[in-house]
C-alpha cells in the first residue's frame, strides 16, 4: 500500500548529514534505515482502485476507443517484444500517451513503455509524482555540463523507470524497472525546493534515469525553483515529443542531450528507441534558445565508425552551430554489454579531432580525467581557459564570460566560478 512516511524535517537532516548526497540506491539506502522509506510492494494494476498518493494524471495522452489497433504501429520495428506488455487484453478504455515518440497505446490497468505511466479508468497517471528513488547533491561537472556556472552544485534527482533501454545503461537497477521495485521515497516539488536552497546548489537537475518520463514532477519543481533564484538542468536522452518539450524549454535553463549515435540501427537494436526524434529535440532546444550540450558515449565496436563519428559533428554544426560544447566520451562495460571493452583513449582522441576538423570550437573527451582533452580552450588564442581534474575545476581564466587571456567572449552560462581543489562527498548514479 503507497504511504507517505519520510518527514520534511528527515529529509533535510539527512540531506545536510550525509555530506549533501541524500538518497539513492545501493550502500547509501543502508544510511537512510533509520527514516521512513516508501516502500511500494509490487501489486498487479487491478489491485488499486484509485491512483494514489504519487500518482498524478499525466499532460500529455488522448482517449481512444478501439477499432482495431495495430500492435506493431505503437512501438515499430524497435520494439516487437513489448508489444503484449501494453495491449494485452483487448479489452476496455484506451489511452493513447503523447509524451515521447513511442506513443504507447495502453488498455486499462495497464503501464506503457516506461512502467511508470497507467491506464486508471481510462485516464493515464503518471505514478512517479513526488516519488524519486535518487536524490544527490552533484557538481555541476559531472553531469557533465562545462559552460555552464562551473564549480557549482546541482542538488540531483531520480524517479524508477525510462523510455529507452539501452543495453549498456549504467543506471539500469533503477531506470529498466517499476518504481515498486525500488526504494524510493516521499520528497514534494516544493521540498525540493526547499533542500536545494538548504544545501546550497545554485541549480537542480533532473539526470540519471530519464527526467521525461517523470516530467509532471520535473515542471513542477522547475517552475518552483525559478522564482526563488534556482536554475534547472535536464540530462536527457531527448526522446521526446515537440509540444512537452517546448513547454519545458520555457521552464528549465539548460539541457545535455545524450546523442548515442548517429546509425539508425544502432538506435534501434541497441537502444530501442529512433534516431530521427532525437535530432529534431536538439534542433528544437537550439531554436528556444536553452542552454545546450551533447555527449555521445562512443561504445566499441557499436558506434565507434569513424565516418559516422565525423557525420554526427557535422550535422551539429550544420543544425546547431560550431560553439555548442560537443562530449566524446568513454563507455565503460556495463549491464548487457560487459562483454566489450572499455573505449581506446585512441578512439576519443580521434573522435574529438574529427569534430574539431568540422568546425565544433569546444569538443571534449569525456571519462578520461586529466585528458587534455577534458579541458577548455579558448578558440581565439588558444590558452587554457578551464582545467579540470575529474570532476573539480582547478584552474580557471573566463572573466565576465571572456577569455582572460584575449577577451574572446566564450559561449555559455558563466558565474563566479573559482577553481579548487572540489570537494569531497559521495556521488550519486551516473549521468550517462
Amino acid at each position: 500500500m503507497w504511504k507517505r512516511e519520510l518527514s520534511r524535517r528527515d529529509f533535510l537532516r539527512g540531506l545536510t548529514g550525509l555530506g549533501a548526497c541524500a538518497l539513492s540506491g545501493g550502500a547509501l539506502v543502508s544510511q537512510w534505515s533509520r527514516l521512513n522509506r516508501v516502500g511500494l510492494p509490487l501489486a498487479g494494476a487491478s489491485e488499486q482502485a484509485a491512483p494514489g498518493p504519487h500518482s498524478i494524471e499525466a499532460m500529455y495522452y488522448t482517449g481512444i476507443v478501439d477499432q482495431g489497433l495495430d500492435c506493431m504501429a505503437c512501438h515499430g520495428t524497435a520494439e516487437p517484444s513489448r508489444v503484449l506488455y501494453c495491449h494485452t487484453p483487448h479489452a476496455g478504455d484506451y489511452v493513447k500517451c503523447q509524451l515521447c515518440p513511442k506513443g504507447c497505446i495502453i488498455s486499462e490497468g495497464r503501464r506503457g513503455d516506461c512502467q511508470v505511466r497507467e491506464n486508471q479508468g481510462g485516464k493515464l497517471y503518471s505514478m512517479v509524482y513526488g516519488n524519486p528513488c535518487s536524490v544527490n547533491n552533484d557538481p555541476i561537472e559531472k553531469k557533465p555540463f562545462y559552460h555552464f556556472l562551473p564549480t557549482s552544485l546541482a542538488l540531483s534527482l531520480a524517479t524508477a523507470g525510462c523510455n529507452l533501454h539501452c543495453k549498456y545503461c549504467q543506471n539500469w537497477t533503477i531506470s529498466q524497472v517499476p518504481p515498486e521495485k525500488v526504494d524510493s521515497y516521499d520528497v514534494p516539488p516544493e521540498l525540493v525546493v526547499e533542500a536545494a536552497l538548504e544545501v546550497g546548489s545554485q541549480s537542480i537537475a533532473y539526470t540519471y534515469s530519464e527526467p521525461t518520463i517523470f516530467y509532471e514532477y520535473m515542471l513542477a519543481i522547475a517552475r518552483l525553483a525559478r522564482p526563488k533564484g534556482l536554475k534547472n538542468v535536464v540530462i536527457s536522452a531527448g526522446y521526446i515529443n515537440p509540444a512537452p518539450l517546448r513547454e519545458l524549454c520555457h521552464t528549465v535553463d539548460a539541457i545535455k542531450i545524450d546523442l548515442k549515435g548517429f546509425n539508425r540501427e544502432f538506435y534501434e537494436k541497441v537502444c530501442f528507441g529512433t534516431l530521427d526524434p532525437v535530432l529534431e529535440t536538439i534542433k528544437i532546444i537550439h531554436e528556444e534558445d536553452v542552454h545546450l550540450e551533447i555527449v555521445n558515449l562512443v561504445v566499441p565496436t557499436l558506434n565507434d565508425d569513424q565516418d559516422e563519428l565525423r557525420e554526427l559533428a557535422r550535422w551539429i554544426v550544420d543544425n546547431v552551430g560550431p560553439d555548442v560544447p560537443t562530449h566524446f566520451s568513454r563507455f565503460g562495460p556495463m549491464y548487457q554489454l560487459k562483454n566489450l571493452p572499455p573505449t581506446p583513449v585512441e578512439t576519443l582522441e580521434r573522435a574529438r579531432a574529427m569534430a574539431m576538423e568540422e568546425g565544433i570550437r569546444y569538443a571534449y573527451i569525456g571519462n578520461v580525467p586529466g585528458h587534455p582533452g577534458d579541458h577548455t580552450y579558448c578558440a581565439h588564442c588558444g590558452q587554457m581557459i578551464i582545467q579540470r581534474m575529474g570532476f573539480a575545476v582547478v584552474g580557471y581564466h573566463i572573466v565576465g564570460g571572456k577569455c582572460e587571456y584575449c577577451g574572446n567572449p566564450i559561449p555559455g552560462v558563466w558565474g563566479e566560478a573559482e577553481p579548487g581543489e572540489g570537494v569531497e562527498r559521495p556521488m550519486g548514479p551516473s549521468d550517462y
